[in-house]
């Protein structure tokens, strides 16, 4: 699938496991293509976004809504669709992300933290995309993944 601007080429993929690797401290994401030859992409992500996007991956209830199921609630209500999550590429240990939105106000796209799309995604009552540039995906014997710890960049500022 090629990108929007028919350029890079796309791929489908899905969040197959929030892990930590000890002695690690931070969790690390795997999303995996849907189809062959199903290579892998692992980055790391703050904790609080790696047990955001654990709870969500397995369905997890929380007694109040946390950030993203929030966010997922009021694009509901306001009647905005998210039509898909783009990881888009990467500067330095940085991977950028973009959301595609669809409302009231017409198409949009949104920059965003990757963690933070795959936390909304995963929220949202229908399935949601999540498209990586193939170029960010490992060969097929290995994985691509950045090293050590998330990006401290503030929130925002992607």
């Amino acid at each position: 699938m090629s990108g929007p601007d028919g350029g890079t080429r796309l791929r489908v993929v899905t969040l197959t496991e929030v892990r930590v690797d000890l002695p690690s401290e931070h969790p690390e994401v795997v999303l995996q293509e849907s189809e062959p030859p199903r290579r892998r992409l692992r980055f790391p992500v703050g904790f609080a976004e790696g047990r955001a996007l654990a709870y969500a991956l397995r369905g997890i209830p929380t007694p109040r809504p946390l950030t993203h199921q929030l966010l997922a609630e009021l694009l509901d209500r306001h009647g905005v669709d998210v039509s898909a999550l783009r990881i888009t590429g990467r500067s330095g240990t940085t991977y950028l992300a973009e959301l595609d939105t669809l409302g009231p106000r017409g198409q949009q796209t949104v920059p965003c933290r990757p963690s933070d799309g795959l936390c909304l995604v995963l929220r949202r009552r229908m399935a949601t995309p999540v498209l990586v540039a193939e170029n960010l995906l490992g060969p097929e014997e290995e994985e691509a993944a950045v090293p050590a710890a998330p990006d401290p960049v503030p929130e925002g500022t992607q």
